[in-house]
């Protein structure tokens, strides 16, 4: 029987998040902070790839082009509110053992359990929409594969991540590293030729009246569009729950709350160094905006466009980039790194997948399957926009499926909520944490102003987004039926908020109970010996 247990495709699980790899890898105590640092140093990586992953690029980039350096301070405070949420996270999975949906679910019911699954998949399906086009589009750019036969292609990236189950944790981990590097060197160079004006980057770095002003507005777009469509790039949802299991790769002694408290300091420090390299990344693609390409030069802010705009002498912003761009180093290296992007989004993409599976559902497959059912299903709203577009002009089909790609962020904005909010009130509970790790008075504060900011820049930046589905020629009918699509959905999303807090807190007192019961039951059988 226990044979046969094993060839099934589905299983029931409700083990250790991601039980191949829980507490896999081993850390020497006693061996000096730099080593110990390495050696805690990886799980942030995978974390960071979610903060710089095709779907932000063509926000940071047209944000520039549109505004100069004033959404530099929106890029700033999107990475200290993830750095804050991602230290949460960690803490949560390395102190109670459990991720994020499994601790929600434990305090939760079953059918609220599949309501925020299904929600989660959603948002990791809308992050893969942005995956597919990036590879596809890479994978067009660099060797002039058709479109549909190149979406295809990215479903096969199934067999690379089937070899790097192989190959062990931390070899996954070097490798996303070296990918985000690939990314960071590909941007610091372009910039660097561009010869930025640095008084004016540190300068945007701090927000004034106008960097959420629904009045400015230029080619359509007002900073706070602009400011919206970057937090929602960057701050991912799912991110939350991965980092929540991947803390938990490290083998921690629970008996000893110096081991915990150790893991917890590192891990942190990993994912801060790892989240500022991904601030760097997307600081970069703005200054790349406002710096390489002349203002009001990019047309067309898909990848197409920008592909055609680093080759393109006339949009570059002094000669030494024209004189590069001639010989098409720059397209190809853009293409380059939108290629690396995407593989790096594939692994984190599936792993995620794999964690809010089983913490809400209980239900496990094999990470492969996981990848090719995730991605099939991701592969069809891509597919379906290029035949649409086929036989149109070039632009036509560059604008749809970036159009598919921003529109696919909506539902990064309806699940954030729902990972945000329950993670803090397990944070900040004694009961949950402990009275050593529960979140401190500052990040308390802190963290309820990122959430309670976040999901209201969220709810007021529904209706855009909801309107961007019916195109640019919106008419009066299609804007009234829009507004109420969005008003709908804001409704739904506070009284799901509602079902959630007001579940979480029952299934705090149900846990306060029985930990108290037991602790009289513990008294009671002391007193009788």
């Amino acid at each position: 029987m226990a044979d046969e247990k094993k060839h099934k495709l589905i299983e029931y699980a409700n083990g250790r998040s991601l039980e191949e790899i829980n507490g896999s890898v081993k850390v020497p105590k006693d061996i000096g902070f730099w080593k110990t640092l390495f050696a805690y140093s990886g799980p942030g990586a995978l974390v960071a790839v979610g903060y710089m992953d095709p779907g932000n690029w063509s926000t940071s980039i047209t944000g520039g082009q549109n505004f100069q350096y004033l959404l530099m301070s929106v890029i700033l405070m999107s990475s200290l509110i993830a750095m804050l949420l991602q230290y949460m996270a960690a803490k949560l999975g390395i102190v109670s053992q459990m991720d994020l949906a499994q601790a929600i679910r434990a305090r939760t019911s079953k059918s609220l359990g599949v309501v925020l699954w299904l929600l989660t998949e959603l948002a990791i399906m809308a992050t893969d929409i942005a995956e597919v086009i990036g590879a596809a589009i890479a994978l067009y750019l660099l060797f002039r594969i058709p479109l549909v036969i190149a979406v295809f292609i990215t479903v096969f990236d199934v067999l690379l991540l089937l070899l790097l189950t192989k190959v062990g944790f931390r070899k996954i981990e070097a490798i996303v590293v070296c990918l985000i590097m690939v990314i960071l060197f590909v941007f610091v160079y372009q910039v660097a030729l561009s010869e930025p004006d640095w008084g004016g980057v540190f300068k945007g770095l701090i927000p004034t009246g106008e960097t959420f002003s629904t009045s400015h507005a230029v080619a359509g777009m007002t900073p706070l569009n602009g400011a919206l469509g970057i937090i929602g790039a960057t701050v991912m949802p799912h991110n939350l729950y991965l980092h929540s299991a991947i803390s938990q790769t490290r083998a921690v002694d629970h008996n000893d709350e110096e081991d915990v408290a150790r893991t917890v300091k590192f891990a942190g420090l990993d994912s801060n160094i790892q989240l500022t390299f991904a601030f760097f990344v997307n600081a970069l693609l703005l200054i790349m905006g406002v710096a390489v390409f002349k203002t009001g030069a990019v047309k067309d802010p898909s990848f197409f466009g920008l592909f055609h705009a680093l080759s393109d002498t006339s949009t570059m912003s002094n000669g030494v980039l024209a004189g590069v761009a001639r010989t098409g180093v720059l397209s190809t290296l853009f293409a380059v790194a939108l290629l690396a992007s995407g593989q790096n989004s594939t692994i984190t993409g599936t792993l995620t997948g794999q964690v809010i599976m089983e913490g809400f559902v209980h239900m496990r497959m094999p990470l492969w399957l996981r990848r090719l059912v995730t991605r099939l299903i991701s592969v069809i709203p891509v597919l379906i926009c290029v035949m649409l577009t086929r036989g149109k002009s070039a632009i036509a089909e560059h604008e749809a499926l970036n159009d598919l790609m921003n529109n696919s962020q909506v539902f990064l904005a309806f699940a954030l909520p729902f990972s945000m909010l329950p993670l803090l009130m397990m944070t900040d509970s004694k009961l949950e944490m402990g009275a050593r790790f529960k979140n401190s008075w500052w990040v308390k504060i802190l963290g309820w102003f990122s959430v309670i900011a976040l999901t209201a820049l969220n709810l007021e930046g529904m209706p855009g987004q909801v309107q961007a589905f019916f195109g640019d020629n919106v008419t009066g009918d299609k804007l009234a039926l829009a507004n109420g699509i969005a008003y709908g959905l804001i409704i739904i999303v506070l009284a799901l908020l509602a079902w959630t807090v007001i579940e979480l807190h029952h299934g705090n007192q149900r846990l306060a109970k029985e930990l108290a019961t037991k602790s009289e039951e513990a008294t009671s059988d002391e007193n009788d010996r």
